[in-house]
């Protein structure tokens, strides 16, 4: 249950729902008022951001085991 809770508050998950999201809503609604190329683009900011959240959880856990 604690695995659970972790998920629901981490930053990544909501990110990467809110991007499969994206994909899901313009693949299966024809006439989604965003275009293909906009979707991918905020995909990519989406992945970006969860790569950068990820490298900056995992400096911050090597900087606090050196300690």
């Amino acid at each position: 249950m604690q695995k659970f809770k972790q998920l629901l508050a981490s930053r990544k998950f909501w990110a990467a729902l809110v991007g499969l999201f994206m994909v899901i809503i313009t693949s299966y609604v024809p006439d989604f008022p965003l275009p293909e190329d906009q979707v991918l683009a905020l995909v990519l900011v989406v992945v970006s951001y969860i790569l950068g959240t990820a490298l900056e959880d995992g400096l911050t856990r090597n900087v606090t085991i050196k300690k």
